[in-house]
């Protein structure tokens, strides 16, 4: 994953050469500029996805869910909170990191505070040279796409020298030495500020007269007049509203060790019986149905569903539910952890083998644990959403605080 990262910050320097003595390019361009980039912030997360055996599972999550963060070359008008809302993705993950090494191995610790501030110092840099969006030149020059990883050169191998920038073009990054520290910050934010040397970023800034703003002038929404066309946002993360999405075939499999249950659409009565220990669960986009898994597996994860409802009876390892809104867990049996990320609206039924279950929420909303009474009924009890923290002289200390009324 180290050299997919390194060859995606490659290829993120090479754009931001290109801008520096280009102008904008048509929108046609601009997708295959940032096509290679696109592509292998996927490769990164599909690595992720490959390897949720690793007892570096953890690590890989957290640079898998921060990875769409280069993205923010398309995110106009806002890339350095686009960047923020990446780097708080990851955290969900970088703090089990620190739970778990925390008194183990301090290179651990070090490597998450490393990671994380190459976004805190990425996100300065866009604050200082393209606070709005990408900045392009007004000189005229060929448009050189990344085709692989930056050489010691500054080209992409295999491709034709880039056309000289106007001021001397920052040196090829090198993600092999660590940054901590002062002298990590330096380095890194004398990169960035490297690449814009010489030139004026706010001449390479567009002007945009009233008759062309939708909030000054409503009839552009209704005439789909000549509005600014900018780049299209990754498909990794769409932030803006996109053609709708052709409708998937469903998917209910064994692949491997991996149950794949996909795109399924009111599909109440799903079944999987004849599992085994080593096999693991994969829901994804099942919206309004339910899904029974039966016997004792390793794991199950639901991932961007709606409105589901899953019964199991025994995991030996993790539930986990990301990306989720108004979904129905059920347990028959025991399981040590259920994860709740990103979710809105999750209810969780213990039943008196599984009362020890801990359950880890982030970003999440609406989450209820109903656990059963001695006659039979449940009791439901809502998960803390609102925290006080207070200093207490040495350290900081969080406490769970309700809302009266």
């Amino acid at each position: 994953m180290a050299e997919l990262m390194k060859q995606a910050f490659s290829c993120q320097r090479q754009l931001l050469v290109t801008a520096s003595s280009s102008q904008k390019p048509s929108d046609s361009v601009l997708t295959s500029l940032l096509a290679p980039m696109s592509k292998v912030i996927q490769e990164v997360q599909s690595f992720r996805e490959k390897n949720r055996s690793s007892p570096l599972f953890n690590h890989l999550s957290a640079v898998s869910e921060s990875v769409p963060a280069l993205g923010w070359v398309a995110m106009a008008p806002k890339p350095g909170p686009y960047v923020k809302e990446m780097q708080d993705a990851a955290m969900f993950y970088t703090n089990r990191v620190l739970k778990d090494y925390k008194e183990k191995d301090k290179m651990h610790v070090e490597w998450v505070s490393t990671y994380v501030s190459i976004w805190t110092e990425l996100q300065a840099y866009i604050k200082q040279h393209h606070t709005t969006g990408l900045s392009w030149s007004k000189t005229v020059s060929d448009i050189l796409v990344c085709s692989g990883p930056v050489a010691s050169g500054g080209a992409p191998s295999g491709g034709a020298p880039a056309p000289p920038p106007p001021g001397p073009p920052p040196p090829p990054m090198n993600l092999d030495k660590s940054s901590s520290g002062d002298s990590g910050a330096t380095s890194h934010n004398a990169l960035f500020a490297s690449i814009n040397k010489g030139a004026d970023i706010t001449k390479g800034l567009k002007h945009v007269s009233d008759d062309q703003k939708t909030h000054k002038n409503p009839t552009l929404k209704v005439q789909g007049g000549p509005l600014p066309s900018g780049p299209k946002p990754f498909a990794a993360r769409p932030t803006a509203a996109a053609s709708p999405a052709r409708t998937l075939p469903p998917v209910l499999e064994l692949d491997g060790k991996k149950w794949k249950v996909e795109n399924q659409e009111g599909a109440h009565g799903l079944v999987i019986s004849d599992t085994e220990l080593k096999q693991v669960v994969y829901a994804f986009k099942c919206n309004n149905s339910t899904l029974q898994v039966k016997g004792k597996i390793n794991s199950i994860i639901l991932d961007n569903c709606k409105k589901l409802g899953l019964v199991f009876d025994d995991v030996v390892g993790i539930v986990e539910v990301i990306n989720c809104k108004d979904v129905k867990v059920q347990v028959m049996g025991k399981v040590p952890t259920i994860s709740i990320n990103k979710t809105d609206g999750c209810h969780v039924y213990l039943n008196k083998d599984s009362l020890s279950c801990e359950i880890i929420s982030a970003k999440s909303s609406e989450m209820n644990v109903l656990v059963p009474n001695k006659d039979g009924e449940y009791t439901e009890i809502p998960v803390p959403e609102q925290f006080k923290t207070v200093w207490d002289g040495s350290k900081l200390v969080t406490t769970a605080t309700e809302i009266a009324g």
